[in-house]
């Protein structure tokens, strides 16, 4: 285990392989001389179990056609009720190029031409250009903020659901808020969309990363009622940081649409998978839990001398520690920057790349998103230039 905690530690050199985080600064933000805090992938080394298979594929030095493998899928069964209690089974699963293909294919699959979608922003940007790019029509339940929390807004949800719409979004936990929903929240959902016959496609990408006092609890797992119109897309993209390797998977228990979901995809023709993916999902998935379980309490230090050090040195700004995930949601309304104004604060003062609160939707305007999946002291850093450009003004 103490090995495993000092891995989280280690500063490795990402430039010049492109990656996202560190070689697309120029394009997003205009300059190369920033320290990345924005994509949401871990700047740490993932597990040992993954690093070794993909060494023995590669090793083998044919690349070609491969039979999916049920013990993938036998391993995602086994993963989600060891960690999470949630009964699946094999058939359940379909297999996906990503999440946010998954949620376009679901969107496609299960609304039509001009239906409405909910989403709850501020929420992950994609989400937008998914329901928009696939020509249905976009509606907002925007949470709210409770002495500094955010909350979801039901008499406000329940009126947007009676509008036409067809199917809820649900980023779960969400993102960038880092919200970990209760089941108390998820169960009053869950309540408004069978009353209206309404299809929940939760997005559950970030269900292992949840810190000490809350649980991750899947939404098609509150009942059978529940499950019936429920489609959860999941990966182990973001618990490992393989993200790289485009595999996640989308579980659906009712029959009838697992095969509309199904006919989407045998249309595209997707389903068989990426060899490295599958093959690190699965290693992953067995032998990563003492791995997971170290990386748990180092990310919520890092939450915690996040929100401290904002608490404690830097008055103008606000924030509430996410219950999980490992992005934190920086409140810096008081500064009276305009968005552009702010953005380019971060940028050309205090030399950090943040993820522009306002691509969350409009109640994102005047908040940024900051990414604490890196050694502590690149966050500390990090936090350190932003005082140091806040003193500056």
């Amino acid at each position: 285990m103490t090995n495993l905690t000092c891995s989280f530690d280690e500063r490795i050199e990402r430039r010049r392989t492109n990656c996202l985080k560190w070689d697309a600064l120029r394009d997003a933000f205009g300059q190369e001389d920033l320290l990345p805090l924005w994509v949401a992938d871990m700047d740490f080394p993932s597990p040992p179990a993954v690093i070794e298979v993909l060494q023995e594929k590669a090793a083998h030095r044919v690349y070609g056609y491969h039979v999916r493998s049920e013990s993938f899928f036998e391993s995602v069964v086994e993963w989600f009720g060891r960690r999470h209690g949630w009964a699946i089974e094999r058939e359940w699963i379909a297999l996906t190029p990503g999440v946010v293909p998954s949620i376009c294919l679901a969107i496609q699959a299960f609304t039509a031409p001009g239906d409405g979608v909910v989403i709850q922003s501020p929420v992950y940007p994609p989400f937008f250009r998914c329901v928009n790019e696939n020509g249905r029509r976009l509606v907002e339940n925007p949470l709210r903020q409770v002495d500094g929390c955010y909350e979801i807004d039901f008499d406000d949800l329940a009126a947007k659901l009676d509008d036409g719409v067809r199917m809820l979004v649900l980023c779960s936990p969400h993102n960038p808020v880092g919200r970990v929903w209760t089941e108390a929240e998820l169960r009053r959902i869950n309540e408004l969309c069978r009353e209206r016959d309404i299809i929940v496609l939760s997005d559950e990408i970030h269900c292992d990363l949840v810190f000490r006092g809350h649980r991750h609890i899947p939404f098609a797992a509150l009942g059978a009622d529940a499950a019936a119109r429920t489609v959860t897309c999941v990966a182990p993209s973001k618990t490992f940081n393989i993200a790289g390797l485009n595999t996640s998977f989308v579980i659906i228990s009712d029959g009838g649409l697992r095969r509309r979901f199904r006919k989407h995809m045998a249309a595209l023709s997707l389903g068989e998978g990426n060899l490295f993916g599958v093959a690190a999902s699965e290693a992953a998935y067995r032998h990563g839990d003492a791995w997971l379980d170290a990386l748990l309490p180092y990310l919520e230090d890092n939450a915690d001398y996040f929100v401290r050090y904002v608490r404690e040195r830097l008055p103008e700004l606000q924030v509430v520690k996410p219950e999980g995930t490992y992005l934190g949601w920086l409140d810096c309304r008081s500064l009276g920057l305009a968005p552009a104004e702010l953005k380019r604060f971060f940028v050309e003062k205090a030399k950090v790349g943040l993820n522009d609160g306002l691509t969350f939707g409009r109640p994102g305007a005047g908040f940024a998103r900051i990414n604490f999946g890196c050694p502590q002291a690149v966050l500390a850093e990090g936090m350190q230039r932003i005082e140091a450009a806040l003193r500056s003004r």
